[in-house]
């Protein structure tokens, strides 16, 4: 029974540590918002190569992780920008980008679930990636015009629904054993995350911008 429930565990975790960003954002605590966004990209790193390795794959797996990452890394991060960096913009300018992005991901998802895929490639931006992107653009707010923002947040929802290729990750293999130790690795990973808030989310930040500009690149020398 145990087995069968652990993938779902971890997406519902996920869902969670979504709603408790959005809590989070709204009593004016931001960073520690993005970072319950990076611990949801964590679980849900988790709950697809747990349900793999344990063979216990579903399509109500398959339907709540979807379900679950349009909250933690479409409405969320959205959200999180909106509170931090759009809410003194022109409303419509501030209600439609800050739609956009959940707009774009839900769609994204959807068509994850229906369109046969390229084996080895996600078409489109995944929504993790994007999400993990926004929120942490959000914590520089400060440093970064607001329309410079906005632009960010159109692009990143454009590459989620575009063609572009990017490569996955999910054929990589993930012993047994390790399973067990994934609750352990969780718990460490939400110790640093809240002992070292900023240095983490910059961490972060990189290799997320740099996966999004490598599919990019990749489209553009092909058309070329």
């Amino acid at each position: 029974m145990i087995k069968k429930t652990l993938p779902s565990i971890f997406t519902v975790l996920n869902l969670f540590l979504g709603i408790v960003a959005i809590i989070l954002v709204y009593t004016e605590k931001p960073s520690l918002a993005a970072v319950m966004v990076i611990i949801a990209m964590l679980m849900d790193g988790l709950d697809g190569r747990v349900a793999r390795a344990l063979n216990a794959q579903s399509e109500f797996g398959k339907e709540l992780d979807s379900l679950s990452d349009v909250i933690s890394f479409g409405v969320a991060p959205a959200f999180i920008m909106y509170v931090v960096a759009f809410s003194g913009l022109n409303p419509p300018t501030a209600w439609i980008t800050t739609a956009l992005f959940p707009i774009c991901g839900a769609l994204r998802l959807a068509r994850f679930n229906v369109v046969e895929g390229i084996p080895g490639y996600f078409i489109g931006l995944p929504i993790p990636a994007a999400g993990g992107i926004l929120c942490t653009l959000a914590l520089f707010h400060q440093e970064i015009h607001p329309y410079i923002l906005v632009a960010s947040t159109v692009l990143l929802s454009y590459l989620m629904v575009s063609n572009i290729k990017y490569p996955s990750f999910k054929k990589v293999h993930v012993p047994k054993p390790v399973i067990w130790i994934a609750p352990l690795v969780v718990i460490g990973a939400t110790a640093v995350a809240f002992a070292y808030p900023g240095p983490l989310s910059k961490l972060i930040f990189v290799p997320l911008v740099l996966y999004a500009l490598y599919g990019t690149l990749q489209s553009f020398r092909k058309r070329r």
